[in-house]
């Protein structure tokens, strides 16, 4: 187990326009907002389509499946960190019958918009918190 105390300096919003990629989106927000270190708070909007990927194994290391789809989806949350500049995100999608998702992969595009929260805490090591 692994902990440390973040501090947050500010919240910078996001939003990602109609057609863009989401992912591609955050990772250009976290560049020019230069944050290194951070915490997803909050996501929400709609996507045209989704790519993600989940754990299919309990295998260390485990094996993964990359679902993908299109179709009207609203986004109910999105999670995650910036680590050493590196955004690692975790989104849930819903539509008229379930709610799914994982980690967010390039391929999953805006339908009318998405916001997205972080928390830029600064200064914060968090190297090797993203891996085993």
């Amino acid at each position: 187990m692994k902990t440390t105390d973040l501090n947050i300096k500010r919240l910078v919003q996001i939003r990602i326009a109609a057609g863009e990629d989401i992912l591609e989106g955050l990772n250009e927000a976290v560049e020019a907002e230069s944050i290194q270190t951070g915490v997803i708070v909050n996501g929400l909007g709609s996507a045209t389509s989704y790519h993600f990927h989940v754990v299919a194994s309990t295998d260390l290391p485990p094996k993964e499946a990359f679902p993908r789809g299109a179709g009207p989806f609203d986004i109910v949350s999105m999670s995650g960190a910036v680590i050493d500049g590196r955004v690692h995100a975790h989104i849930s999608f819903s539509d008229t019958e379930k709610v799914f998702g994982g980690h967010l992969e390039p391929g999953c595009t805006a339908l009318t918009f998405a916001i997205i929260t972080i928390a830029d805490v600064g200064e914060a090591d968090l190297s090797g918190w993203d891996r085993t």
